[in-house]
């Protein structure tokens, strides 16, 4: 029987001591030397990142598009191997965001978690539970539903209020996630680090749930600020509420020279250390 989603995280948050994690979103305009606008190197330029951090990291999280719009969904396949030899703790995110319904859903969840192996998925939970069950389906995987998320027009449909409860959308996705569509123990949810009191009002609706958080670094979004919000421990340290930061271009990209690896490893330091100096804080009241 393989590790759990949550089980690999919390593995991979003790082992690494961090909850970092480096989004590869790879951009050939963005390579470094020779490399720049090549398509083909998107797995040296991933792989690279990939081997500098991964000591360093709670996940990592490729975002398809990137790979799609390249067409490197190949190169994908050789990543996510590649995460899954050298960094075998570490879990796979893929940054999908699919939402639909019946056998399409069920072909996603194929692609996912047969085709590319991923240890979990980003998902839309807008046609309700029945474009989330197909990947529940798979013993162990991870289901990352979003839920306010860090661009400005999330506030469009999900800070929108419901008749009846009260609640706003978000809320009522994170209620839900923590209770009656948690069937199978491996929903997560999204929360962007650009809104750190919705982030905090996600936590006391879904007390448990690992949250993933995207845009601190080139986003904006503040560090100490995320972890204040989302993390949580028991009175020895232990975490108790998980959460999974996101940064990418900030790691990624550090610098464009031949010395673009080391910039990567130590921007993923500073990163990861500011971070846990926010858990230390918090931890300590």
């Amino acid at each position: 029987m393989s590790i759990s989603f949550t089980t690999q995280l919390a593995r991979a948050e003790a082992q690494n001591d961090s909850v970092l994690c480096v989004g590869l979103d790879p951009d050939p305009a963005k390579f470094p030397g020779s490399w720049q606008g090549d398509a083909s190197r998107i797995f040296d330029f991933c792989a690279t990142i990939v081997d500098v951090t991964k000591d360093l990291v709670i996940a990592f999280k490729p975002q398809i598009a990137y790979f799609a719009a390249q067409r490197a969904e190949a190169q994908l396949e050789r990543l996510i191997a590649h995460i899954h030899q050298v960094a075998p703790g570490v879990p796979v995110i893929l940054d999908a965001k699919r939402g639909d319904i019946g056998s399409t859903a069920e072909q996603y969840a194929s692609e996912v978690f047969e085709r590319y192996q991923a240890d979990a998925v980003t998902l839309s939970p807008f046609m309700g539970y029945d474009s989330i069950e197909p990947y529940l389906r798979y013993e162990g995987k991870g289901a990352i539903l979003l839920c306010r998320t860090s661009n400005p027009g999330g506030a469009d449909l999900q800070a929108q209020t419901l008749a009846g409860s009260g609640d706003t959308l978000f809320e009522h996705i994170a209620r839900l996630a923590q209770g009656a569509w948690n069937r199978s123990g491996q929903l997560a949810l999204v929360v962007g680090a650009t809104y750190p009191d919705e982030i905090e009002r996600v936590r006391q609706l879904a007390p448990t749930l690992p949250l993933l958080i995207p845009g601190i670094g080139a986003q904006g979004g503040d560090a100490v600020a995320t972890v204040r919000a989302g993390w949580r421990a028991d009175s020895s340290g232990r975490t108790v509420a998980p959460i999974i930061v996101s940064s990418s271009r900030a790691v990624l990209y550090a610098s464009r020279g031949d010395n673009f690896a080391a910039a990567a490893r130590q921007a993923a330091l500073a990163t990861r250390e500011a971070l846990n100096a926010a858990r230390r804080t918090v931890a300590g009241g």
